[in-house]
């Protein structure tokens, strides 16, 4: 089963096993707020990131507790190069893009997935495709089956979610959980 609980990162915290997950895309996809829906389950209109940002959250599964650091970069090309030391040790990348805007799904293979063919350190990360903002359903550019398919093309497990409704946000982390201890 299972169990969600938040941490604020401090010392005292005990824990099984520690894994760090990145969140990439272009800016203004909704990175921040999938991050900060999972983390406190409110939902916030949020600025862009500066640099990089990064939450801490405890969760347990079949009694073991593990320790998920989730580092959300700023999704612009003046930060690329702060973001490529982010990469290593990566355990999962989710790759995000927003469906009402076609050049963030460019952007994926374009940009992103180079990226992290070439910086990511982990040959056994485990990588999540969600698009996100399917709340915004009438404005959508991108349909759910090309998602499918980029997914297919880059061996990602794919997910379409809503940070402003919480459609899917904690089903895309807990299944990125679930692969990492299926591993």
């Amino acid at each position: 089963m299972l169990g969600f609980s938040s941490s604020k990162g401090g010392g005292n915290n005990k824990y099984d096993y520690s894994f760090k997950i990145l969140l990439i895309g272009d800016s203004g996809v909704g990175k921040s707020s999938l991050l900060v829906t999972f983390i406190s389950n409110f939902v916030h209109d949020l600025s862009p990131t500066i640099g990089v940002d990064f939450k801490i959250k405890m969760v347990t599964i079949g009694g073991k507790r593990l320790k998920l650091t989730i580092w959300d970069t700023a999704g612009q090309e003046r930060f690329g190069t702060l973001t490529s030391s982010y990469y290593r040790g990566a355990h999962g990348i989710i790759l995000v893009y927003d469906v009402t805007r076609r050049e963030t799904f460019t952007n994926l293979s374009e940009i992103w997935a180079k990226e992290v063919e070439l910086y990511s350190t982990n040959h056994e990360c485990i990588k999540f495709l969600v698009g996100n903002k399917v709340d915004r359903d009438s404005e959508r550019a991108v349909t759910r089956e090309e998602g499918m398919a980029l997914a297919q093309e880059h061996k990602c497990s794919f997910l379409e979610c809503s940070s402003k409704t919480r459609e899917n946000v904690h089903q895309c982390f807990k299944d990125l959980i679930l692969k990492f201890t299926d591993s």
